[in-house]
């Protein structure tokens, strides 16, 4: 790109990145209870929010963690729980002491009508019903697992009810609320590491390598890659099954109730809102899932890298990528302090991975009004790009345009 068009940008994305940071700021503030006035200077008050909780043993369970959450978040008690499997019931009971049991959730949300849902399963044929039941008991607020829903019509299902109610939906994209984002996009916004060039995404690359990686694993690595690039324009992909170019001969029903999807192997790009391409690759039992989820941000002056679930979240290396380096260049950690800075937020890890900041995220926008980091329009961008890979290895790698035409799953026939 040339270098007047980058400055032109340059505004916009300052703003962007400042826009985006406010709001993680404010969840930073209410995840430090132990500062004098936290609570009170964040502007929150004293009420004490009713919580229910929606599992599925056998059918995606609880997810990571999204039922035991609430017992870490002094303003939320856990009123009732739901779950269709009798022994997963008794089980959810013995973990959500005093939670009222409920074999169907829609009884609970008619009975109880808590203000704040946990929709927890993972598989995620079972969100749209479970949001939506949510939405009509009069929930103001609900947490749910990734992925978020199967298609883009069913995100713009959920959009319109949250529109149409005020209900906040935020996303388990857990590493989108983290404190060291919004670090990270001003010293981009200053241009501390140069242009940004490209952003190469991969999944953890085990035996779910390919299509099923590309949902499972790829929604978090695709948020965090809009974050940093924008909103994405269009998609260019192949997906490959045993090392050929995959036929509607190897399209299959996906596991965890993704619906269809095709290949153990895909190769996509992105054309994304400021000029930086996203590229996403996975390989089915390619890689070590210990280091290769997550991406890496190309600069002409540094190469940032995001680590997905892992602390610190964010390391750089100074120099040019394409110019040899004589010398070894240290991984530098970029903490909510600064690049090279001790973390100053005591147990982030358990506030991130263990859903706390994006919980606290939630409430702050329920009471506030604003749209959580992680809403339901930005789990339709995820959901869209996903099925914008099926789209455009089904016209043999052409490009596709964003948003998608076909609102439905683009391998259904």
């Amino acid at each position: 790109m040339a270098l007047h068009v980058l400055r032109r940008k340059a505004p916009m994305l300052r703003r962007h990145f400042l826009l985006s940071s406010s709001a993680v700021l404010a969840s930073q503030i209410l995840s430090l209870p132990a500062r004098a006035g936290a609570a009170v200077a964040s502007g929150v008050g004293s009420k004490k929010y009713k919580v229910g909780v929606i599992g599925h043993t056998g059918r995606g369970n609880y997810g990571h963690g999204l039922d035991t959450v609430w017992q870490r978040i002094p303003r939320t008690e856990i009123a009732a729980v739901a779950d269709a499997d009798a022994k997963g019931l008794a089980g959810a009971q013995a973990r959500l002491p005093g939670a009222r049991p409920f074999a169907d959730y829609r009884e609970m949300l008619e009975t109880v009508r808590p203000e704040i849902v946990a929709v927890a399963p993972r598989h995620a044929d079972q969100h749209h019903a479970m949001m939506t039941a949510a939405i009509q008991s009069g929930a103001r607020a609900i947490y749910v697992e990734k992925p978020f829903v199967r298609t883009p019509a069913e995100a713009d299902d959920i959009v319109r009810q949250c529109a149409n109610r005020g209900v906040k939906v935020a996303i388990a994209h857990r590493n989108r609320y983290h404190p060291a984002l919004p670090v990270l996009g001003e010293l981009l916004a200053s241009g501390t590491f140069g242009v940004p060039l490209e952003i190469r995404g991969r999944g953890k690359e085990d035996q779910r390598g390919g299509g099923l990686d590309l949902w499972v694993l790829g929604s978090h690595v695709l948020n965090l890659g809009v974050y940093l690039a924008g909103a994405p324009i269009a998609c260019s992909a192949t997906a490959f099954q045993n090392g050929v170019p995959a036929t509607d001969r190897d399209i299959r029903e996906g596991d965890e109730g993704l619906g269809l999807l095709v290949g153990d192997e895909i190769h996509a790009r992105f054309e994304m809102e400021r000029s930086i391409p996203l590229f996403f690759d996975s390989r089915k039992d390619r890689g070590d899932k210990a280091v290769n989820f997550g991406l890496q941000l190309i600069c002409s002056k540094a190469v940032v890298d995001l680590r997905v679930d892992t602390e610190p979240l964010i390391h750089v290396r100074r120099g040019n990528p394409f110019n040899p380096a004589t010398e070894s260049t240290p991984w530098i950690p970029i903490t909510s302090a600064g690049i090279g800075k001790a973390e100053p937020i005591t147990q982030i890890r358990p506030l991130i991975a263990g859903h706390q900041q994006a919980v606290l995220d939630l409430i702050d926008a329920m009471e506030t009004g604003r749209e959580p980091l992680c809403g339901p329009a930005d789990g339709r961008t995820v959901v869209e790009m996903i099925q914008g890979v099926f789209a455009s290895h089904m016209r043999e790698g052409a490009r596709v345009p964003l948003p998608l035409k076909n609102r439905g799953n683009a391998l259904q026939r």
